[in-house]
């Protein structure tokens, strides 16, 4: 355990971050699994932009790596265009 009140407080910091980033990671595979399982071009291509933004609002805060964020996003790309 922690003997320092700086260290006591950096634990609960940690610990509300932690929940904090979980959530929104959690929430974005969410919409990421929604359009993947989606059939529909015209539903897909609607739902893109908003995606897009909710990853690269994970990655400018460091809770995905840049390049995961770039990964998905060109996968989905790359799945919205193979609809038909």
């Amino acid at each position: 355990m922690a003997n320092h009140k700086s260290s006591l407080k950096r634990i609960r910091q940690e610990e509300r971050r932690k929940l904090h980033n979980r959530y929104y990671a959690k929430s974005a595979r969410t919409v990421i699994k929604k359009l993947r399982s989606t059939t529909d071009k015209a539903e897909a291509t609607a739902l893109y932009p908003f995606i897009v933004k909710k990853v690269d609002k994970l990655a400018k805060v460091n809770i995905i790596h840049k390049n995961k964020a770039n990964n998905l996003k060109s996968k989905l790309a790359l799945y919205i265009n193979r609809l038909g």
